[in-house]
């Protein structure tokens, strides 16, 4: 993957663990570890920042950044809005019970509500499960009664999310 010719349109780094290739173990650096913390830190920060705070050269930042992310160690680049970092403030996983072969059409609707945040296909008891964020718990409850109403929709279950001790990113 080749970096942005403008390296301030950086925004945040999305870092894979090391992982095994052709059963050796590819590893990182000191100097790739301080790289990679200071892209979460500052994503936006300039190749000439990156070089001044880790005491080398932009053409070596540059570099190792290219390296990185060729290799696969740096997953990709991207920006995190307002609603990832401050979510809604009532969150709530939704089990829906689906009739027939209707997945397809209820997750398109589903997907079109906007306090729908995500919507996932599952095994077991339930056919979906989708996230929901609102503002308060009276407009959670008119996307619940939303949700049931949609035609397919057999049964559902609603839970609350009450504290999130870490979210990851997608």
């Amino acid at each position: 993957m080749q970096l942005a010719a403008n390296p301030s349109c950086i925004i945040v780094a999305l870092h894979k663990p090391m992982r095994e290739t052709a059963g050796n173990v590819t590893m990182m650096d000191d100097t790739d570890h301080r790289l990679i913390a200071e892209l979460r830190r500052d994503g936006r920060a300039s190749l000439s920042d990156l070089a001044a705070i880790l005491n080398l050269s932009r053409a070596t930042v540059r570099a190792r950044m290219d390296r990185l992310a060729a290799r696969g160690e740096i997953a990709g680049f991207t920006v995190l809005t307002r609603g990832d970092v401050n979510p809604a403030p009532v969150r709530a996983l939704m089990l829906i019970g689906i009739e027939g072969r209707g997945a397809e059409r209820i997750t398109a609707r589903l997907s079109g509500l906007p306090a729908v945040q995500a919507v996932h296909s599952t095994n077991g008891k339930w056919d979906l499960i989708a996230e929901i964020g609102t503002a308060t718990l009276p407009e959670l409850d008119e996307v619940i009664a939303k949700v049931r109403n949609i035609e397919g929709v057999t049964t559902s279950e609603t839970n609350l999310l009450l504290t999130t001790r870490k979210a990851g990113r997608r």
